[in-house]
């Protein structure tokens, strides 16, 4: 490849991670649609991941789980070659599970005991900053935490849902098998306990267990969201403290002089 051509090839590559970058990372009307439908996209999978133990028994589980495997590494792609710090996006826990999520679309057979843990995706969604810089309105800035404690909680349903179907309902059971163990997840994250559907064996109590412990613990965070007095979110400039009252003059935690904008102007 001649210098030129070289040179040619790189100024694209540079042109493109460009485009990318204000896409995913601006404020334009256009990164702005592209945003929003990204989302959409991303919300649409993640249905996709609930209703996998339905859907897999289908003769187009695997046209729609590899064209889902194509979507999912066109955003890894994308965010990666959009990214100013491409070694700092690989280490985030969230590109981890991006990369699993793929790896078992990728391989629906061999890995089939763990495509519950898709719904991660979800989470990984909720710490994106693309999501929550459109929740920045003022009206909707005060449901951030709560909206947090939300995901964390749906998400955990829906894994603890899927391994109870994986390892305790597969057999054959289909759609009613997964509602069964979303049934049991449920009565168990909520202590209800009616005891007419239980896991069986050593396993299955350990599973309850664990279930009840991280549920309760969820519920909880969920209500102090709910609840609590509402706080801004405002970066401290010194010790990186985010949450304040909303009339606070000086951080909690370090003393420093706040300039938090009023909702109200």
């Amino acid at each position: 490849m001649s210098k030129d051509a070289e040179e040619k090839q790189l100024s694209g590559i540079a042109a493109l991670r460009d485009r990318l970058r204000k896409l995913y990372h601006g404020n334009s009307p256009a990164a702005f649609r592209f945003q929003i439908a990204t989302i959409l996209i991303d919300l649409a999978i993640i249905v996709f991941f609930i209703l996998t133990p339905v859907l897999q028994e289908t003769p187009t589980f695997l046209w729609i789980d590899y064209l889902v495997a194509t979507l999912v590494a066109a955003d890894m792609a994308g965010r990666l070659l959009a990214s100013t710090d491409m070694m700092r996006l690989i280490r985030q826990p969230t590109s981890w599970i991006d990369m699993f999520i793929l790896l078992t679309l990728l391989f629906p057979q061999a890995l089939a005991n763990l495509a519950f843990l898709r719904i991660l995706r979800l989470w990984s969604l909720s710490r994106s900053g693309t999501l929550w810089r459109h929740f920045e309105m003022k009206r909707l800035r005060p449901w951030r935490e709560a909206s947090h404690a939300v995901v964390n909680l749906v998400t955990f349903l829906f894994v603890v849902t899927g391994f109870v179907y994986t390892f305790f309902f597969r057999n054959g059971s289909g759609f009613e098998g997964y509602v069964d163990a979303m049934y049991v997840t449920v009565a168990t994250v909520t202590t209800t306990g009616f005891g007419d559907i239980v896991l069986p064996g050593v396993a299955g109590k350990l599973t309850a267990i664990v279930t009840m412990i991280i549920g309760i613990t969820l519920f909880v965070r969920l209500a102090r969201a709910l609840f609590r007095p509402n706080k801004v979110f405002f970066p401290c400039p010194r010790c990186g403290l985010q949450r304040h009252e909303p009339d606070a003059v000086h951080c909690k935690a370090c003393g420093h002089i706040l300039n938090i904008p009023d909702d109200n102007d």
